[in-house]
């Protein structure tokens, strides 16, 4: 999508099913930025087996063309358990063992996992994700599994990607203050936007009594975003927001208008979200954002709306 004032917007589509991949050209998304592949694990009572995923991941591939796929490694834990996996009782799953820290100390699996995407790749250009990284030491971690599953597709003399991209998954306020080194070593970053703003405001996105009293469109957290912007933007590092409130209209906007130039979203959003942003003049709503924050403002939701009322946009197209 391209706006008013000639601000290039990639809007891109969430996945985790073949069946998923049909609404990629059908909705005009510009790529797969995420596919979840721990749902291959959650539908079946033992891991599957290495061949049967990269036969899986090639098939995606395949259905995506020329376009682009981030693939995430395996996010359980959490709200998500595998059946075939001892459940860990804890006090506070979101804030226990998941993710990375699942792949991380269960490493075989990981391991399994990356070969069977390389393998898929079978030569052609990968993208990789490592979700819920909270320290660089973790993406150093991960990223050493997979040069081993790299250094044994080798030995094996299967083809590698032409071309590996390597990211993150930034879902915790601390990675946005990691070294310098790390957005140096990362190629890309993905926002995780569900979960970052629950643990930015500490309330948990289940709970009803305090999910709904924090706004992602306050100034504090947009202020907090665009921190991690010009960490990327200082080393060049690719940013993108994943998450609902990529695909909520007025949401939307206020990400493009700082910068966050590149959303990940339900295919079903893409469109409501493209015909916004072709009628928006970034720019001008970006001035507006920074004047409220300059003056202590804190509901960026009313800036947007005021915004939008201005323009010849019907109110179905920001419900």
């Amino acid at each position: 999508a391209v706006s008013l004032c000639n601000r290039h917007v990639k809007l891109l589509m969430n996945a985790g099913l073949m069946a998923d991949l049909p609404s990629l050209k059908n909705s005009g998304a510009e790529g797969v930025g995420l596919f979840r592949t721990e749902l291959q694990f959650l539908v079946r009572n033992q891991i599957p087996k290495r061949g049967e995923l990269s036969d899986i991941y090639g098939h995606v591939m395949n259905a995506a063309g020329n376009l682009p796929v981030t693939f995430r490694t395996l996010d359980i834990g959490s709200d998500k358990v595998l059946p075939f996996m001892k459940n860990v009782s804890e006090p506070n799953p979101a804030l226990g063992w998941r993710a990375i820290r699942v792949g991380l100390d269960k490493p075989g699996v990981l391991r399994m996992q990356l070969q069977a995407l390389l393998r898929g790749a079978n030569g052609r250009d990968l993208s990789i994700m490592f979700p819920f990284v909270s320290l660089p030491d973790e993406f150093y971690a991960a990223k050493e599994e997979l040069s081993k599953a790299i250094a044994r597709e080798k030995r094996l003399g299967h083809p590698l990607p032409q071309k590996l991209e390597v990211g993150a998954m930034l879902e915790t306020p601390a990675l946005a203050y990691a070294p310098d080194s790390f957005f140096q070593e990362v190629d890309f970053i993905s926002i995780g936007g569900n979960d970052l703003k629950q643990f930015f405001f500490a309330a948990d996105r289940e709970n009803e009594l305090v999910r709904r009293r924090y706004d992602v469109l306050n100034s504090s957290y947009i202020m907090f975003l665009k921190h991690i912007k010009s960490r990327c933007d200082a080393f060049g590092t690719r940013l993108s927001y994943c998450g609902e409130d990529a695909g909520r209209p007025l949401e939307a906007l206020c990400l493009t208008a700082i910068g966050i130039t590149t959303l990940s979203m339900r295919a079903a959003s893409i469109g409501p979200v493209k015909h916004l942003i072709r009628r928006t003049d970034l720019g001008a709503l970006e001035r507006q954002l920074e004047q409220a924050c300059s003056i202590g403002q804190t509901d960026l939701r009313q800036v947007v709306k005021d915004y939008v009322a201005s323009l010849d946009i019907s109110e179905t197209a920001v419900s």
